[in-house]
């Protein structure tokens, strides 16, 4: 008499979902560097940035928004890429992926729990930013949180994917200058887009980063929310789920 092993489960399940989110955040509670690197690290990067340009308020104000939404993106994709590829190295995501636990469920779990970090970062960055620094900003701190916190996501979901294509911890810290440093360069933040060799403007309007600064540049100079606002929030928010499925599809057991 044969036996058959029944088949992982495919299909999103919440509780599933919920079960890993709350597992990686255990976890993550007893490793306090790591919470203070995702944390503190954009808000110590904020305050360094208000006092280098002590004598020139006005450039902070021009640039601060801008890296109010970079510094959570870049801080949250090297601890995702990092703790996920952890994950797989150790054997914990072969295990969950023989019990039925489905690839979505293991992605939306991790994304669901460093988001969960990634609400706090960008309220503290934000709260320290504008109420402390003196970041001055014509629209609602609120819209300059939402797009904050949507850039910490869109990191979250970019170091869940490349985790994928990195066998060791060096590795996965090596994507980043190819995955954020392009971006940081031609996402508008030292130069106008529109100043820049058409073959690279071209580029940038397809890299998420830069829907992410014309997003905080929006709050930054109009009192209401803007059309061009809602279309950033939604490209960055976009590019975050797009991010994670691909992140979903890529995920493997093991590393070869």
């Amino acid at each position: 008499m044969s036996t058959t092993t029944p088949a992982p489960a495919r299909a999103l399940n919440t509780s599933r979902t919920t079960a890993t989110a709350a597992r990686v955040l255990r976890q993550l509670r007893h490793d306090p560097r790591t919470i203070a690197l995702m944390v503190l690290i954009p808000c110590v990067m904020l305050f360094l940035l208000r006092y280098v340009f002590d004598g020139s308020a006005r450039t902070f104000d021009s640039i601060g928004a801008s890296l109010l939404g970079i510094f959570p993106l870049i801080t949250m994709f090297l601890v995702t890429s990092i703790a996920t590829l952890r994950e797989r190295t150790s054997g914990t995501l072969e295990r969950l992926l023989a019990m039925p636990f489905g690839k979505g469920d293991l992605i939306a779990g991790y994304a669901l729990a460093f988001g969960t970090l990634a609400i706090i970062q960008s309220a503290l960055a934000t709260g320290l930013a504008v109420w402390f620094l003196g970041l001055d900003v014509t629209g609602s701190p609120w819209l300059l949180l939402l797009i904050a916190l949507l850039d910490a996501l869109l990191g979250t979901a970019l170091g869940l994917f490349v985790s994928a294509f990195a066998a060791s911890e060096f590795q996965a810290v090596q994507f980043m200058p190819a995955v954020i440093f392009p971006q940081l360069l031609l996402c508008g933040l030292f130069t106008p887009r529109d100043n820049m060799h058409p073959v690279l403007e071209a580029l940038s309007d397809v890299l998420p980063m830069s829907y992410a600064v014309d997003g905080m540049n929006e709050v930054l100079k109009h009192t209401d929310m803007t059309a061009a606002f809602v279309r950033d929030t939604t490209i960055v928010a976009g590019c975050a789920l797009l991010v994670l499925g691909l992140g979903a599809a890529t995920l493997r057991r093991r590393t070869q």
